[in-house]
């Protein structure tokens, strides 16, 4: 006999199976990536705050060529990363670079004060001058902790 919570991972699957299938013939291009957010600690007002593993930080592309419709990145936390007290004087930044690695833009985010278990940002939509590739970057105290990157091709 199958649980509530088996059935549930069964349709999520089954969800999941006809989204890939329906993204893999649409017209436009998607993206999507995530890297693991490391654990490490920084101070806050004196206060020592670290995040733990279990973070992952998550970077969106839609769009077609250098067109970009569509760009968010944030993080998601489960299990012990979903206990800490989140990232404070957080921001998120958009670099675009060619296909050389020179880094031509930079969306820089505003810096956040508040703490945030789930910082997350869009980009508005915009045509690059260049093929390369986008990145998302969350910066924590002014120090970057995570990037995750799309290769922006003909």
């Amino acid at each position: 006999m199958i649980s509530r919570y088996g059935t549930r991972l069964t349709t999520a699957l089954a969800a999941l199976g006809a989204l890939v299938l329906s993204t893999a013939t649409d017209a436009h291009a998607t993206a999507i990536g995530s890297a693991p957010v490391q654990t490490f600690s920084y101070s806050v007002g004196g206060v020592t705050m670290k995040v733990p593993t279990g973070c992952m930080f998550t970077h969106i592309i839609r769009g077609s060529g250098k067109k970009i419709t569509y760009q968010n990145a944030g993080v998601d936390c489960g299990f012990v990363g979903a206990l800490n007290s989140g990232f404070c004087n957080w921001r998120i930044d958009f670099t675009y670079a060619d296909t050389n690695n020179r880094t031509y833009r930079t969306s820089r985010g505003k810096t956040h004060s508040e703490c945030k278990i789930d910082p997350m940002r869009n980009n508005h939509p915009q045509t690059l001058p260049r093929y390369g590739k986008a990145c998302a970057r969350l910066y924590v105290g002014g120090v970057r902790r995570v990037s995750q990157c799309h290769n922006i091709t003909k």
